[in-house]
């Protein structure tokens, strides 16, 4: 899977950098195109962790009993500032980044039935979400509709 790749590149970047290296990597590119880099790739990270399959995936390899792999996730809290939130186009992945902060819930993916009712309580939220908003658009254009016959 693409994203546990991010996850490894990331974390050898990271290491890197925390430990002073001269990586190849960052040997050849400037500060800003790494920091633009780092910035998609946990971008792109943080919003597949809104894939309950995803999830069941990475807590069957055992990466959630990878303490490195858990601090990683509790760096990635920063996601719910609005300053970086405003590019997430998938907002459900901050509640899975919350509850992944909890050992309970990461014990649990490894179920594919939790992983299961997960997604199907996310289809389920987003139906009722898009009929309620249909709904107020809908009440939102007759009221348009009505203040503009009424003025005329």
């Amino acid at each position: 899977m693409l994203s546990l790749f991010v996850w490894l590149k990331l974390r050898q970047l990271l290491s890197d950098r925390l430990c002073g290296s001269n990586s190849y990597y960052f040997s050849h590119v400037s500060d800003d195109t790494g920091n633009r880099l780092r910035f998609q790739l946990e971008l792109e990270f943080v919003q597949c962790l809104a894939n309950p399959n995803y999830l069941n995936f990475l807590a069957q390899r055992g990466y959630f009993k990878d303490k490195a792999f858990v601090n990683y996730l509790k760096y990635l809290l920063y996601w719910k500032e609005p300053e970086y939130a405003k590019y997430l186009k998938y907002p459900q992945c901050l509640h899975m980044l919350e509850l992944l902060q909890y050992e309970h819930f990461r014990k649990e993916l490894v179920n594919a039935q939790c992983a299961k009712f997960i997604d199907e309580q996310q289809i389920l939220h987003w139906q009722h979400y898009s009929r309620k908003r249909m709904r107020l658009q809908q009440a939102l254009a007759e009221q348009q509709q009505q203040n503009n016959t009424s003025v005329k």
